[in-house]
């Protein structure tokens, strides 16, 4: 993997206080450089200056990647002025930390990869595992399920934060998490140059999945005649269901394909998952969390992707872009109004069918309770079907 050789350039102290960046819409970020010293139990990190000019400054930010969720913690982050007495070290680190914050929107798979797992890829990957982390606001189911990615990027003890009793000194420490987008990385604004593809390989690494030059299972034993592509299709438990799931199955063996029906779960253990997916050659699911699992795709692999009716305007973005900057192919199906239950429910006449466009003006809390959670789908496969074989060209 590229990024894996990436060096880390040691930072400099900056040439006055300020120490933190409230400039991105997306998140705020602080870089301690020279004597950084982290006191848990209050939430606080100290700046001690070495200039002997500093007047002294505080901030309080939001140590995640979404700065505007009211309910993720802050860390308050203070430069020292000249008067003020610097806390006593009861631990000292030769290492740099990352302090971040959990909570937030984690617990859906994919906030947990877009608003933490990518965003500690931007901001700790640099380091090649030299660096600690300290998590506020934990959430220890969060570092018992990706335990396996986080032993990737650190080889130390993860700190709980707001236990932590020490004064803990450090020669660099960043508070909050970098991010570029919604399951997204920018290499234009990484200077390491990271894309998506970096973060998939690096997923695959973590949990000893074959290596990129590694086809995809079907190419990779195409020369055998019983061979079949295989499909993960994710079948959603609560809402944007499959309503006929056994005759999608039926039309999926139909065109070819070996058919692994699933229904991920929180508690799902993803060492086991991440072998799975990776003995697919593509994943099929309605939008939402459950095609974040893509990432354990390998090279070559394709997301066939269900979009419910309504929600056309947002399937690129959280899906497409990030299959195709991680190499995978992206195939897309927007429902008409017959293969969804909404039709049922309100009639040709309302504005839900009539207008989608009406109700997205209304507000995402809107579109959140009509298109995402109201709404099933009872897929039509003859309509599907010239989709689907656009799926098969790219896995053949």
């Amino acid at each position: 993997i590229r990024a894996c050789s990436a060096p880390y350039t040691k930072c400099t102290p900056p040439p006055n206080s300020t120490v933190c960046d409230l400039s991105n819409s997306r998140f705020d970020i602080c870089e301690l450089c020279g004597d950084a010293r982290t006191i848990g139990q209050s939430s606080t990190v100290m700046y001690v200056p070495h200039t002997e000019t500093s007047d002294g400054e505080e901030w309080s930010i939001r140590a995640q990647s979404r700065k505007n969720i009211p309910w993720v913690k802050k860390v308050t982050v203070k430069s020292l002025n000249t008067s003020q007495p610097a806390p006593k070290c009861t631990s000292k680190h030769a290492m740099p930390a990352i302090v971040f914050a959990l909570g937030g929107l984690t617990a859906n798979v994919w906030h947990d990869f877009s608003d933490v797992l990518v965003p500690l890829f931007l901001t700790a990957r640099q380091f090649d595992r030299d660096v600690q982390l300290l998590i506020t606001n934990n959430q220890p189911w969060f570092s018992k399920k990706y335990m396996t990615i986080l032993s990737k990027l650190t080889r130390y003890d993860i700190i709980d934060f707001d236990s932590d009793d020490q004064v803990r000194c450090y020669p660099h420490v960043i508070v909050g998490l970098r991010s570029h987008g919604d399951l997204g990385i920018y290499p234009n604004l990484s200077p390491q140059n990271y894309t998506m593809m970096d973060f998939r390989l690096f997923v695959r690494e973590a949990y000893g999945l074959p290596a990129a030059k590694v086809a995809i299972p079907y190419k990779a034993d195409r020369d055998d005649p019983d061979k079949k592509p295989r499909i993960m299709l994710i079948d959603r438990g609560k809402t944007r269901r499959f309503i006929n799931a056994p005759y999608i199955v039926q039309g999926l063996e139909w065109f070819g394909f070996e058919v692994v029906k699933v229904d991920p779960k929180m508690d799902t253990s993803l060492d086991e998952f991440a072998r799975l997916v990776d003995s697919c050659d593509a994943i099929m699911g309605a939008h939402g969390a459950g095609l974040t699992n893509m990432v354990f795709l390998r090279s070559g692999g394709v997301v066939v992707h269900i979009v419910p009716y309504g929600i056309e305007f947002m399937a690129d973005g959280f899906y497409g872009k990030p299959a195709r900057d991680m190499g995978l192919g992206h195939v897309k199906y927007g429902i008409s109004p017959e293969e969804s239950t909404l039709l049922e429910k309100y009639g040709w006449n309302h504005t839900v069918i009539k207008d989608p466009e009406t109700i997205r003006s209304s507000g995402w809390d809107k579109v959140g309770e009509v298109y995402m959670t109201k709404q099933d789908i009872v897929l039509n496969m003859t309509r599907f079907g010239p989709v689907l074989l656009k799926a098969i060209d790219f896995i053949m």
